[in-house]
């Protein structure tokens, strides 16, 4: 997922993506990531919603590409309303102005949710994992870590990783040796960050890159590769289905998706009360019975039945060993880092 330079070059961009003459569709439109998350989200929040506020919702797909929405929201040519969106992508957002500013006075449900879950322009959407999966019939000794991540010698094979800076730079580290707790004070200087694209250069001729979050299930399936990085929820299903794909939870990556309106939205306050309504204890156990990533509502937490709580990245289980993202960390050195990824990753 490449990251285009804030607000420049917009004419290109607005050709490139055929935007210069879009006109509001006339009911709202929501995207999100496609895939299994957003077949969950279309049964437990989608749907209900639609029939009982009496109104309807398009649904789109994308992989997180924040030009089409800085285009949008430059432009005044919206269309797309509520999208879901990275945390470090929403809170630049937020601070260029480029979404909509929730009340959450008016929306409800703020105190029931997790910290951090309720932002002056995003609501969280899920809690989210990226972790090592692997197929259990295909290696005989299972990865635990990312050191095994790197090790091509007693582990052949591709591995798959998602193109972009963030999670590899914090997996890098992991893989040498830093500490789960030492990684962002280490990647927060020059030489950590060399530290970091060092051990990615490693392993660089082994790497198969995904940009969508249904790939790595589908490549470790096919013997594409032999572990990979991914969202856990997405194995989570697989597993639930009789796959026999598996997570390593030690050293997994977890943060927040949020909700966002994009500014300049036709459709804001049904945009709200979609938000609202997603946040609702009743609305976040349905969408985790569909897909087991983590609720943001502490009441829907609380009503998971065990044997699917083990799936679900917050667990207490899954937390120990795990490394929260730190948001604020991506927000100041996120688009100079995805600069120097892509600028390494082409060559």
């Amino acid at each position: 997922m490449q990251a285009f330079p804030r607000r420049t070059g917009l004419c290109a961009v607005l050709l490139a993506l055929g935007l210069g003459s879009a006109q509001a569709a006339p009911q709202m439109v929501v995207v999100g990531y496609g895939g299994a998350g957003q077949k969950a989200q279309d049964v437990a929040i989608f749907q209900p919603f639609s029939a009982q506020d009496g109104s309807k919702l398009i649904q789109s797909e994308y992989n997180g590409e924040m030009a089409r929405i800085q285009v949008m929201a430059d432009t005044g040519n919206v269309d797309w309303d509520v999208v879901q969106i990275e945390g470090p992508d929403l809170m630049r957002g937020c601070d260029e102005g480029i979404y909509e500013r929730l009340d959450w006075q008016q929306m409800g449900h703020a105190a029931e949710l997790i910290p951090d879950a309720a932002q002056a322009c995003g609501s969280a959407a899920l809690v989210w994992s990226v972790a090592i999966a692997y197929d259990r019939d295909k290696l005989a000794k299972a990865p635990t870590s990312w050191a095994d991540f790197w090790d091509v010698k007693t582990f052949p094979g591709k591995r798959g990783l998602r193109k972009r800076a963030v999670y590899n730079l914090e997996f890098a580290l992991l893989a040498d040796g830093v500490k789960v707790e030492d990684v962002y004070k280490v990647l927060s200087t020059p030489a950590g960050v060399e530290r970091a694209f060092a051990k990615l250069t490693e392993l660089k001729p082994y790497i198969q890159w995904w940009d969508a979050g249904a790939q790595p299930a589908q490549w470790l399936t096919a013997g594409d590769v032999v572990m990979t990085s991914t969202y856990s929820g997405r194995i989570a299903v697989a597993a639930q289905q009789g796959s026999p794909l598996a997570v390593v939870w030690p050293g997994s990556l977890y943060g927040m998706d949020y909700w966002a309106i994009i500014k300049g939205s036709q459709h804001v306050d049904q945009a709200r009360r979609l938000i609202a309504y997603a946040n609702q204890p009743d609305t976040q156990v349905r969408y985790v019975q569909q897909i087991p990533y983590g609720p943001t509502n502490t009441q829907a937490a609380a009503r998971l039945d065990p044997a699917l709580a083990s799936w679900v990245p917050t667990s207490p289980e899954n937390l120990k060993g795990a490394l929260a993202m730190n948001v604020e960390f991506w927000v100041d050195h996120g688009e100079e880092l995805e600069q120097r990824f892509n600028a390494w990753a082409s060559k």
